[in-house]
């Protein structure tokens, strides 16, 4: 039997969701989609075009999370707004993206790719929401594994450091790749990475953590419950609604 490589697992489990959802009329012609950022997000904006292409799905309007995102829509011919556009209206039918880690609650970490601040306006703008993941994503609880991205007001980084900490997070900088210095955002913000000793509550650390003055957004996403589909090694895709 052939076990899938993870970049094969990502491919198999956007497919798999883009197809149950145009199957189920979910995605439909002239929706509003927020589209996510990162490697498991990128089919399917790819998949979605395919159905665009074949004219089974017309006057589709994405919004995206990214420059990563407008750049792949744009070159596959998918038309992007902001929410702000009257087309749009501040809302959105479904939002579709990855994940960092899943729960068995369905709580999300996400930001991996410094996207989180667009990506929670998006998905928490949309009426549904449905994440794509590999086998690797799903964890029994979350905080200690994945570095939670925390957004933040650069001149606000030592006092939010503190706060953090108070929380009984390990906070680090996230530093650039081939770039001396912090990443910056697509808001001109930077990164903490935030890792604790034992599991925390999502939910919870969401709201504390944004109450935080220089935090400008966090990657627990508690509040837009999504359906997940999550692709495993032996090519079958679980479901969790």
């Amino acid at each position: 039997m052939k076990v899938l490589t993870q970049n094969e697992q990502k491919i198999l489990a956007a497919r798999t969701a883009v197809d149950t959802l145009v199957k189920e009329g979910k995605i439909f012609s002239g929706m509003r989609i927020g589209m996510g950022t990162g490697s498991t997000a990128m089919p399917v904006v790819s998949r979605v075009a395919d159905y665009i292409k074949d004219g089974t799905l017309t006057g589709v309007k994405a919004v995206v999370t990214s420059f990563q995102t407008a750049n792949a829509c744009q070159d596959l011919s998918i038309p992007v707004y902001t929410l702000n556009d009257r087309i749009i209206g501040g809302v959105l039918d479904l939002a579709i993206d990855g994940a960092d880690e899943i729960d068995p609650d369905c709580n999300l970490i996400k930001g991996g790719g410094a996207a989180l601040l667009r990506e929670k306006i998006v998905e928490y703008n949309a009426n549904g929401l449905v994440i794509v993941a590999d086998s690797t994503k799903a964890v029994p609880h979350m905080g200690t594994r994945f570095a939670l991205p925390v957004e933040i007001i650069g001149d606000a980084r030592v006092p939010v450091m503190q706060a953090l900490t108070c929380l009984g997070a390990k906070c680090t900088l996230r530093e650039g790749v081939r770039k001396c210095g912090p990443v910056i955002t697509d808001n001109g913000n930077q990164i903490l990475d935030c890792v604790w000793d034992e599991p925390v509550n999502p939910a919870g650390m969401e709201d504390k953590i944004d109450d935080i003055p220089g935090v400008v957004e966090n990657g627990f996403f508690t509040k837009n419950k999504p359906v997940v589909f999550i692709a495993k090694e032996d090519g079958s895709v679980e479901i969790r609604r």
